[in-house]
């Protein structure tokens, strides 16, 4: 799929010349720097997919009162954020497909304009998306270890200042990015809003999964049951591994792949692994996929507003 400017340039970096990519290219040799074709109807695929699974996400939600909670609203969010992502990606391909059969046909500031703002509200998902992650995990961190003081600590009001402060947030940084693409400072922000995001969700997990080990240990020894120990324990370092795993591979080549653009943006290995920016879109794409599993289905109350809007 052909990324829309200024995207594309982070697939090619703007202070590395076309010589110099081809050169390096060439220099690392083999086809391992030929980088993925990834069919354009891949794109679509999956950008329907997450979109109707998001899509039942929030109509859940709004549909059964008992899931009006600030809980939920956060999850809610990261479906809109994740639908936005999949909407985004689905006009981008949809545009490229019409312009390059000739069936779209446009005055070029026209593309320019579009180009911009199908990059806005690309860069304003994912910044949204990553941070509704990291409110769920916050949020969750609260529900453990404040468990008797969650109401009075996330109340409706804070909920909702959250939430609009992430949007706006997303908007305005978005935005940003966009005008000032090309300056080296603004991938650094994202590496480390990336790198933040990251830490916060290791620390807060593994503390999380640190007390409901002590908890069930303690529970195991005074009813001697190791063995239900030993099983619940697993599961519990499963969930972890799933959750940050998922999280580490579907955004970290990503964010790598900008730490490269900063670092050696003319090294014949970096410029390699700039070839592959599609796939690392993919990853993205398939994060909005596997979010509603992770953080939605799992809730018995919500899959059973689902089957009543489905049916």
């Amino acid at each position: 799929m052909s990324t829309l400017a200024p995207l594309r340039l982070l697939r090619e970096p703007w202070n590395a010349s076309e010589g110099n990519q081809s050169n390096a290219t060439a220099g690392a040799g083999g086809a391992w720097c030929q980088g993925l074709d990834i069919p354009n109807e891949l794109f679509l695929v999956l950008g329907l997919v997450s979109l109707v699974e998001n899509l039942l996400v929030v109509a859940a939600i709004l549909k059964n009162r008992n899931l009006h909670s600030p809980t939920y609203y956060f999850i809610c969010c990261l479906a809109v954020s994740d639908m936005l992502v999949s909407v985004s990606n689905l006009a981008e391909t949809l545009f490229m497909l019409l312009m390059e059969h000739g069936v779209l046909v446009i005055h070029a500031s026209i593309v320019r304009h579009m180009d911009n703002f199908i990059d806005m509200l690309i860069c304003s998902s994912v910044v949204s998306s990553l941070s509704f992650l990291g409110v769920i995990a916050v949020d969750r961190y609260i529900t453990i270890f404040y468990a008797l003081r969650y109401h009075s600590i996330m109340t409706l009001q804070r909920a909702v200042v959250t939430m609009a402060s992430v949007w706006l947030a997303s908007t305005v940084s978005s935005t940003i990015f966009i005008t000032y693409y090309n300056n080296t400072t603004i991938l650094l922000c994202l590496i480390g809003f990336f790198l933040f995001m990251l830490v916060l969700m290791l620390v807060l997990y593994i503390h999380m999964f640190a007390l409901a080990r002590h908890h069930l240990h303690s529970i195991s020894s005074q009813q001697k049951q190791p063995t239900v120990y030993r099983s619940s324990s697993l599961k519990g370092a499963v969930t972890l591994t799933i959750l940050l795993g998922v999280f580490f591979i579907c955004w970290g080549p990503f964010f790598f792949h900008l730490i490269l653009i900063v670092t050696c943006p003319t090294n014949p290995f970096c410029t390699c692994f700039f070839s592959y920016f599609n796939l690392f879109l993919i990853l993205i794409i398939c994060n909005s996929v596997i979010d509603p599993l992770i953080y939605a289905f799992r809730s018995q109350e919500l899959r059973r507003t689902l089957r009543e809007v489905v049916l």
